[in-house]
């Protein structure tokens, strides 16, 4: 009987210790998100990140041009809002998972998804969904398609 009750204490030690693992692994993901003001799309697109276990920093921007500019973001990359995450940026509305992606991919600079498509993150319009493509930036400012969403 004391050899049962000493396997359930072990395996339940056990449990516990893979769970407090497992929480720990999940602990949010810091990104600060700059936008407008008068932005409603950025405010969903929070929302999404929030959602998907990032801890976010909102940062109510006047001035966005500038901030693009200073960050490095290519005009033809552009969209309402952007993000700095580990110091690369993210532009517009890139799903999280893609973010995520990133991060394991130290060659890319930032990631972004031109103009503001129907149906990507924050921008869900109904059964409206615009094919759109996630797009990277690398070191040497080549830009290549990071993930392509039909």
């Amino acid at each position: 009987m004391k050899s049962l009750f000493a396997s359930i204490a072990l395996a339940a030690s056990l449990f516990v210790v893979t769970f407090s693992s497992v929480l720990q692994a999940a602990d949010p993901v810091a990104i600060d998100v700059y936008r407008d003001p008068n932005c409603g799309c950025c405010k969903a697109w929070i929302t999404h990140l929030e959602n998907n276990g990032f801890n976010v920093t909102d940062h109510v921007e006047n001035n966005m041009s500038a901030l693009k500019s200073e960050l490095g973001v290519p005009q033809e990359l552009a969209s309402c809002h952007t993000a700095v995450l580990d110091g690369r940026f993210i532009e517009g509305h890139v799903p999280a998972a893609d973010i995520l992606k990133m991060r394991q991919q130290p060659d890319i600079i930032g990631l972004a998804v031109p103009g503001m498509p129907a149906g990507s993150p924050g921008m869900e319009m109904g059964d409206r969904v615009d094919a759109y493509d996630v797009i990277s930036l690398d070191e040497n400012n080549d830009t290549s398609v990071f993930s392509s969403y039909p």
